[in-house]
């Protein structure tokens, strides 16, 4: 066999072998979880994670997730609406409890990561999972569903990611392919230089590079399959109807038509809609026996009315809910889709400050669902927020008087309690300040993570002369949310006016001052450990 001699490489051929080989030993082939929060590389482990694989740390996808959520919760389509998001706890909270009894999510990981769902004002039809338990959720999924089966399918979906460590399990197959595209690049241009074609060079990186970006397809529609398969059984151990997978994954390919690239399968980071669809079916058919149509869900309906408005808020939007509420247009849509419909008209009319039409629109609702205790309670508390957008908080506190409901209405609480402490904040009244002070100094509480709660207990202890105390809620928000200097430098204010003995109209707090010292000072240790970490 004859061998080809080349000619030695020239003296820059070296330096540009030798400095691509040193962007070669540059790649992030050191995860962040072998670092220590100063930068410096820890020991190896000894034994492997046998649980996931990863080279990332959940300390260090936590991090990232935090580092994202920052911009998250500044984003101005950034939505905390109490109905909405009482309404997906109510669905979240059985599937963490799910994932939970099946094994699925670890201790370790409900300790140490957020999971929490963030609402945005986007008409797209999308939901996603981000590093450290974090969720993001578009109004335009939540306005399509038709069914709490249905959204539950996706949050058990997108739970299925984190807990099955999709996130960082991409990124470390990410680092890992990086020293193959590197390699391409060298080659590549290693070719280019003994034979002086530039075509030679791109044929070799591109070649590389794709095998490189077929892989990582190849990865995510893996990932896809096994989210699927892992939010079935969560969602169906969660009680609800695995039907609902089916129903969801149409909307999707409806939702989809218009935008799809028409890729052939293999080019494609999702298993083709068709696949899921009939794989969900198999599911289906094993696991449960045929049964019935489920009975037509009303709240949810209202609730997808609800989102459609609140992504879409424009005049001519708004107008059209007037349109699709006269009796003629009513009568070809079912009892349940009337409901929603004239829910999303009363709405509409309190958005556009149409005062005149508002009750009108709220009676007919109300006699809509008469009979429905949850439906009624939505219309009720729908009422509220109309007297209080007219300046009415008198009208709005006495239809927030009833008792609130037990049982499947319990979701509704967080936004009763936070519209009757609005309206008690602006009605200035001891008695009702009082009453307000106490119930969301309770729900705070319990629900540490409510940044909307510890604003609105902010700003009744405002309204009773609580100056300390209403910066330090406030200052508690904004760290729920990530913005640390924001809350920091509420506290300095705070710690200013008790230096100054300005506590406001009630008088010393020394409880809340000593509280204030103990923030500020915890603060100013996270921002000194993030600065490290950068």
């Amino acid at each position: 066999m004859a061998y080809r001699i080349f000619n030695p490489p020239t003296p820059q051929q070296w330096l540009l072998a030798r400095a691509l080989a040193c962007a070669l030993a540059a790649c992030p082939l050191v995860s962040a979880s072998a670092l220590t929060s100063n930068g410096a590389p820890t020991a190896s482990k000894s034994l492997p994670d046998l649980g996931d694989g990863t080279e990332m740390s959940p300390a260090a996808e936590r991090r990232l997730g935090d580092s994202i959520a920052r911009s998250l919760y500044r984003d101005p389509d950034y939505l905390d609406d109490p109905v909405l998001a009482g309404y997906v706890q109510s669905i979240w909270q059985p599937l963490l409890d799910a994932a939970r009894a099946r094994g699925d999510l670890r201790p370790d990981m409900e300790e140490l990561y957020a999971w929490d769902i963030l609402l945005a004002r986007d008409r797209s039809v999308n939901a996603f999972a981000l590093p450290g338990g974090y969720f993001g959720l578009h109004l335009g999924l939540v306005a399509i569903v038709t069914t709490r089966d249905e959204l539950a399918s996706v949050l058990g979906h997108e739970l299925s990611h984190v807990t099955q460590r999709h996130i960082a399990r991409n990124i470390n197959k990410q680092s890992a392919q990086q020293p193959w595209m590197i390699g391409a690049m060298i080659l590549g241009m290693l070719a280019a230089a003994k034979s002086n074609s530039p075509d030679a060079a791109n044929a070799m990186i591109i070649g590389g590079q794709a095998a490189a970006i077929q892989s990582q397809l190849n990865f995510s529609r893996d990932m896809e399959r096994e989210a699927d398969r892992v939010g079935f059984g969560v969602s169906t151990a969660a009680g609800f109807a695995p039907e609902g997978f089916v129903g969801m994954f149409e909307k999707l390919q409806m939702a989809n038509r218009l935008n799809d690239s028409g890729n052939f399968p293999y080019l494609r980071s999702h298993p083709l809609t068709t696949e899921r669809i009939a794989d969900m079916q198999n599911r289906i058919n094993l696991t449960t026996p045929s049964a019935p149509a489920p009975p037509a869900q009303w709240e949810p309906l209202m609730v997808a009315a609800r989102a459609r408005l609140l992504s879409n808020p424009g005049v001519d939007a708004l107008r059209a809910w007037e349109a699709d509420a006269q009796p003629d247009a009513l009568q070809t849509r079912s009892p349940a889709q009337q409901a929603a419909t004239l829910y999303g008209a009363t709405l509409a009319a309190v958005k556009l400050r149409e005062f005149d039409r508002v009750q009108p629109l709220l009676s007919r609702l109300q006699a809509q669902v008469r009979g429905r205790p949850v439906a009624l309670r939505l219309a009720q508390l729908l009422g509220a927020e109309a007297s209080m957008a007219r300046g009415d908080a008198p009208d709005a506190v006495q239809r927030l008087a009833p008792a609130p409901l037990a049982g499947s209405g319990a979701w509704l609480d967080r936004a009763q309690l936070i519209l009757m402490a609005q309206a008690q904040t602006r009605q200035a009244l001891p008695q009702g300040l009082a009453q307000a002070s106490q119930n969301m100094h309770v729900w705070a509480q319990n629900h540490p993570k409510d940044a909307s709660a510890w604003r609105t207990l902010g700003a009744v202890y405002e309204a009773q002369g609580r100056a300390v105390a209403a910066i330090r809620a406030q200052a508690h928000a904004d760290a729920i949310e990530q913005d640390w200097n924001a809350a920091l430098a509420r506290l300095r204010a705070a710690q200013d006016l008790v230096r100054t003995s300005q506590w406001g109209a009630a008088g010393p707090d020394f409880i809340e001052a000593a509280i204030v010292d103990t923030r500020a000072r915890e603060i100013v240790q996270r921002l000194r450990e993030q600065a490290l970490q950068r």
